[in-house]
């Protein structure tokens, strides 16, 4: 079985408010970059990946006329992919859901929340922690709750699947140096917070005997930014803690290498390109000997993505994430 997760910018703008697949020469979010080039990217992305379950990151939007489902259904519909199915959790005020693309002939998926008031509640619900140890809890939210689900394989295995797309560190509106510094901090905090929520939702599926699989964007790598040090952890290395393992993470936390792992790619104002590794696929312990095989879908650094002109351009037009996978026996 394949699973993936996959950030794709700026998805929403490419819905209209029902839902409408918007294929024309008008420019998409992406620069330089056509609402119709990003479509058909998107989609050959999609289809070569061929994955029997899709977690789709920065999903299109539900609001008062539009619904994120009906959009990715569409969406498959319209390119003939056999994820002709979609799922999603709790709907939040973003405009980047996420949401699921599955083979119904393949997988069973259902929405599953549980709560744990004193361990780890609902992921819509209110997390309380003291996130600097000053006696005085924090009350963390999520602005986008991570969505779980309890999936069965057509096989009869059963596992519980976490998608989840955490804070950005980023000092959004920052006027000043000072202010700047002020933001990333909070931002950071609210992040560990946010990953140690999710390491308690993981141990408690794991105390109870499941396999657990969680994925998508996680905001957080080594080297990101200059406040990594300042409580000791990354929010990746929380949520490895709770009993979960990434190849990907564990070279990049481990020993220093020159070239490591990298899932996105962004232009800087100097016109050179910073690499990051954003996404992951972990799973529980208890998985590790069903014969996993992680591959990161990257233009320039995975051999058959770089001599595949297709969709070595595909991949760099869709969207400025690339897609993880994970080949397993489920």
């Amino acid at each position: 079985m394949r699973l993936a997760t996959y950030n794709i910018e700026w998805f929403a703008n490419l819905f209209d408010r029902k839902d409408n697949l918007l294929v024309d020469d008008s420019w998409s979010a992406r620069h330089d970059v056509t609402k119709a080039q990003q479509v058909e990217a998107i989609a050959k992305v999609l289809t070569a990946v061929d994955a029997d379950a899709v977690l789709i990151v920065e999903a299109p939007n539900t609001g008062k006329t539009q619904d994120t489902i009906r959009a990715l259904q569409n969406f498959a519909e319209a390119f003939d992919l056999r994820t002709s199915h979609a799922v999603m959790g709790f709907a939040n005020d973003t405009h980047q859901e996420l949401a699921l693309l599955y083979d119904p002939a393949v997988l069973t998926v259902r929405h599953d929340p549980k709560d744990d008031e004193k361990s780890a509640p609902r992921f819509d619900g209110v997390f309380h922690i003291d996130l600097d140890i000053d006696a005085t809890e924090d009350h963390v939210r999520f602005s986008k709750p991570p969505m779980e689900l309890a999936v069965q394989t057509r096989a009869g295995g059963q596992f519980r699947l976490i998608g989840a797309h955490l804070k950005s560190k980023a000092p959004h509106g920052a006027q000043t140096r000072d202010e700047a510094i002020r933001i990333s901090i909070a931002n950071r905090r609210k992040q560990l917070a946010q990953a140690v929520w999710l390491s308690r939702r993981v141990e408690v599926h794991i105390d109870a005997g499941e396999h657990v699989i969680l994925m998508g964007d996680l905001n957080d790598g080594p080297g990101l930014d200059e406040f990594e040090h300042l409580f000791g952890r990354s929010s990746v290395e929380i949520v490895l803690q709770a009993g979960m393992f990434d190849p990907h993470a564990a070279t990049a936390f481990g020993a220093p290498s020159g070239n490591p792992p990298s899932t996105a790619r962004f232009a800087r104002p100097d016109g050179q390109f910073l690499e990051a590794l954003l996404d992951y696929i972990m799973i529980s312990d208890n998985l590790r000997a069903r014969k996993p095989n992680w591959r990161i879908w990257h233009p320039f650094r995975d051999a058959a993505c770089q001599t595949s002109e297709d969709l070595h351009a595909a991949l760099l037009t869709a969207s400025d994430h690339f897609p993880v996978t994970l080949d397993i026996d489920l």
